[in-house]
């Protein structure tokens, strides 16, 4: 007989009935479904019935009192560069002096920084810093992550970090996906050659890649100063040659046309849109690709918010995701990020969470098993302490309420005691 697990006195329950499909889009976004006073029963990893605790079942393998706790899924983020060398805190400094972002790049720091840390890193020690972050951030309450390459900029180095995201894929409890972005940056000795960059990430990396099954998607920077719609285009095209879906960086700080490009070769999302016309917001609706904002970047290197609000009311299915990454955002907690989205990007509670699981499970075409808890979904879920209500999550911005997290129905994070 399978394993079940049933939890009682759930204060609030949430997207455990309602949820059509596997995204919310627009007004949907705000019509948070939640039961009070309910019960959750899993069995075999996968959630099998909720209620009320009225018609509560009588047993299972293993009960646990929610004590009048919040019950939510695990979040979804489905941007991170999680595998990285070393942090980057004297670029922080800077910025903190006056340097931008692009002035920090163009004197060889940002990208091009962690590119040189991570070629002379083993593959050892890039598995044992990135395990660490991935436990870290499964202590924060999530439960499916995508984790890109991009600080490699070589066939060499490229290759290393896809080989450490699938070793980490291959032990990790939750799902993870993996993006080649070895259009990242331009490194230095292509600087007076960038055709012959793109030419190596289209030859040489991709074949590789695609020969090993190392990446689900493919992405590019798209940026003034990085790649230009033309290059992206080349680039994204040749990976669909090779099965890899485009998830692409763009609109972080110039609108170029890469949206309209990724949105008519079908591209799961587009990430980033601090800076977005309304032209593109209406494109963005005549296809199925994914607006992922990102709003602890701004947050931490400065510039503008992800204009959430108004793609919301245009029926867009906003996802929210945490870019935790060495350079613009050390820091993969998405309570903080949702805290972010509704004071600096205009969304309500209720539209933030939701953007941070089942359309951030939907970002990695993880919408048929994560992001909600309807029966038939995976048992991945979060339990809070007894909170007044879905709202407390982004408003108690400092505190940690994830007080245990479940993977498939089993517990893998217990913060109890230190909380006690």
């Amino acid at each position: 007989m399978a394993r079940s697990l049933l939890i009682t006195n759930i204060g609030h329950l949430l997207m455990a009935e309602g949820i059509p499909g596997d995204r919310a889009a627009g007004r949907q976004l705000s019509q948070l479904p939640l039961q009070e006073n309910a019960w959750l029963l899993a069995e075999g990893g996968l959630v099998k019935a909720t209620g009320e605790m009225s018609a509560c079942p009588s047993r299972a393998t293993e009960v646990v009192d929610a004590n009048g706790g919040m019950v939510l899924p695990t979040w979804c983020d489905s941007h991170t560069h999680l595998v990285f060398a070393q942090s980057r805190e004297h670029e922080f400094v800077d910025r903190i002096k006056g340097l931008s972002y692009e002035e920090i790049a163009r004197r060889g720091g940002g990208i091009l920084n962690s590119a040189g840390k991570l070629q002379a890193a083993s593959e050892a020690s890039l598995f044992k810093a990135a395990w660490e972050r991935l436990e870290e951030v499964i202590g924060y309450g999530t439960g499916a992550v995508e984790i890109k390459s991009g600080y490699g900029l070589s066939v060499e180095a490229e290759l290393k970090m896809l080989r450490v995201i699938r070793a980490l894929a291959e032990q990790s409890p939750i799902p993870i996906k993996a993006t080649f972005l070895g259009a990242h940056a331009l490194p230095l000795p292509y600087r007076d050659n960038r055709e012959a960059y793109v030419r190596l990430v289209i030859d040489e990396m991709l074949p590789l890649i695609a020969g090993e099954g190392l990446a689900d998607y493919i992405d590019v920077f798209c940026e003034k100063g990085f790649y230009s719609v033309d290059e992206t285009v080349r680039i994204i095209e040749a990976g669909a040659k090779y099965g890899l879906k485009a998830k692409v960086h763009t609109n972080q700080f110039n609108s170029l046309g890469c949206i309209e490009a990724c949105v008519d070769r079908g591209a799961v999302s587009v990430d980033h849109l601090e800076v977005v016309t309304d032209a593109e917001v209406e494109y963005l609706k005549t296809g199925n690709t994914i607006p992922t904002l990102l709003p602890s970047a701004p947050f931490f290197i400065g510039g503008h918010y992800q204009p959430a609000r108004r793609m919301i009311d245009a029926g867009l299915p906003v996802a929210l995701a945490s870019d935790y990454n060495p350079g613009s955002t050390p820091s993969g907690k998405m309570q903080f990020v949702l805290s972010l989205a509704c004071l600096k990007c205009g969304m309500l509670p209720g539209e933030a969470i939701q953007a941070a699981t089942i359309n951030g499970a939907s970002a990695m075409e993880l919408g048929q098993e994560l992001g909600s808890l309807v029966p038939g979904k995976r048992a991945s879920f979060i339990l809070t302490p007894s909170v007044p209500g879905p709202e407390y999550l982004p408003y108690a911005f400092g505190s940690d309420l994830v007080q245990r997290v479940y993977i498939d129905g089993q517990l893998k994070v217990d913060k109890r005691w230190a909380m006690a």
